[in-house]
């Protein structure tokens, strides 16, 4: 064993080339990753994700309005041109999957396409049913997915079918597409719990084969659908649930390219979202979001987490607004009556918040201590503090001073406070109280004990709702 000796440099060694405040922390490899696969060794090497033009695709619209009531027609058109503002003009937010099976679906794609955006491009979602492709050929979309489930659960339990059956349609709807001039997204739905060898392989290379007949605009692609949730990154893990080896599977044995590969993943084991980064790192190019994360049970990849994973990864911004995302927060929770934990990362309304007075006093004297990245820039919400038993005079000075807009040689001081800080006391050690202290609370104790403050905040408009 090295043993090390203790260095003790003048200034502080922040490492600030991974931790630069101003932008979303970068994700650095010492390496090439290893994993075992069919017996032998395949290197990825984690830098080609800088170069690769890797993407986040979006089903809001779709499976993200599957476990709460549809969003409206305006809905979805505004929150539509938040996601684009997002993504940028690269188009991080590639596409954008719509229903199209009712009146209103159809009217939803039509509002969303006359907006002109060049990104995300809106694509459409149909079974593996003839009749179903009539009504993307209708709406003259480009792409569409169509559900061609993988798993003997489904093709032999659900579908009443058995493998050849199952092949036979989904191969005649994927050829009927291309017909069409339409190109075909295979969900292969379920496939964590599929036999990989003795159906999804001949399945993706007869896909393969019928890409080589086509033009690069109609090569079919295909989605890797965790229905479940059932992926797992660990190394050495097996077939059908490893991460790793299926993606390598698909891309080398099936003959799909990582370009027209993407994941589809649900978060029944909490997985979700390092499930969609991690098929990044194995060769697929397109990771599939809802915002919020919010779809069917448990959900899906959150759009704004896979967002903050990209920044890491490429290590610069790409032309990505994040600020928006305090707007789309918002819009859910008010326009649309999405209830959103408030401690949820980077949507929820606190969730940079902290209740204890200790790192209160950190945040005063350096708010990187306790502060992920810069929130108030990139996110456009300051740390803040929640008040409780625990918060002493330190938390209820920064909760002041956030509400009332004050920064810098502007911000009260602690002496200010004494007041509140003592009602706050007198709450949890005369009243027994214990719960946390409510906004609309502290609202009321400034109003009492810095009336003249309030007032100047609000001819301001500094006050935060």
């Amino acid at each position: 064993m090295k043993k090390y000796e203790l260095k003790n440099p003048l200034s502080p060694n922040l490492m600030e080339d991974i931790f630069d405040y101003e932008s979303v922390p970068k994700i650095v490899f010492d390496g090439p990753v290893i994993e075992v696969i069919d017996g032998k060794q395949v290197v990825f090497d984690p830098a080609d994700m800088k170069k690769r033009d890797i993407v986040i695709t979006d089903t809001t619209f779709r499976d993200g309005q599957q476990a709460r009531p549809p969003y409206s027609v305006d809905q979805c058109v505004n929150l539509f041109k938040m996601i684009a503002h997002l993504g940028g003009p690269s188009g991080v937010v590639r596409q954008s999957e719509f229903f199209l099976y009712n009146n209103k679906d159809r009217e939803v794609v039509e509002k969303c396409r006359e907006l002109d955006l060049p990104f995300p491009e809106i694509t459409g979602w149909i079974r593996a049913v003839k009749g179903d492709f009539k009504l993307v050929a209708k709406m003259g979309l480009r792409e569409t997915g169509m559900l061609t489930s993988s798993s003997d659960y489904h093709i032999y339990n659900k579908l009443k079918t058995d493998r050849a059956g199952a092949f036979n349609d989904y191969i005649a709807v994927v050829e009927a597409a291309i017909e069409a001039n339409v190109r075909p997204r295979c969900h292969l739905e379920d496939v964590t719990r599929a036999d990989i060898h003795g159906f999804v392989l001949p399945f993706v290379q007869k896909l393969a084969e019928i890409s080589d007949q086509v033009s690069d605009e109609l090569k079919p692609k295909v989605r890797l659908c965790d229905t479940m949730g059932f992926g797992i990154t660990y190394p050495g893990a097996s077939l059908p649930r490893s991460i790793p080896k299926l993606v390598h599977t698909i891309i080398t044995e099936g003959g799909i390219p990582g370009e027209r590969l993407e994941w589809h993943g649900h978060n029944d084991f909490h997985k979700a979202h390092i499930n969609g980064a991690t098929c990044w790192l194995y060769g697929c190019d397109a990771v599939n979001t809802t915002l919020a994360g919010f779809g069917e049970r448990t959900g899906n990849p959150p759009l704004e987490g896979a967002i903050m994973e990209y920044i890491g990864i490429k290590g610069d911004m790409c032309g990505i607004d994040t600020t928006v995302l305090r707007d789309i927060s918002r819009y859910l929770r008010k326009e649309c009556g999405m209830r959103i934990p408030s401690n949820q990362p980077f949507m929820g309304r606190k969730f940079n918040a902290t209740s204890a007075g200790i790192h209160a006093d950190g945040l005063t004297s350096d708010e990187r201590i306790y502060n992920v990245f810069n929130t108030t820039k990139l996110l456009k919400r300051p740390p803040a503090v929640n008040i409780t038993d625990k918060s002493g005079i330190d938390g209820v000075a920064m909760w002041v001073n956030n509400f009332l807009g004050l920064n810098g040689d502007a911000r009260l001081s602690k002496i200010k406070m004494a007041k509140i800080g003592r009602w706050v006391v007198d709450q949890y050690e005369k009243e027994a109280r214990i719960t946390s202290i409510s906004d609309e609370e502290m609202i009321e104790q400034i109003k009492t004990f810095l009336p003249a403050q309030y007032e100047e905040a609000m001819k301001r408009g500094d006050v935060e709702e």
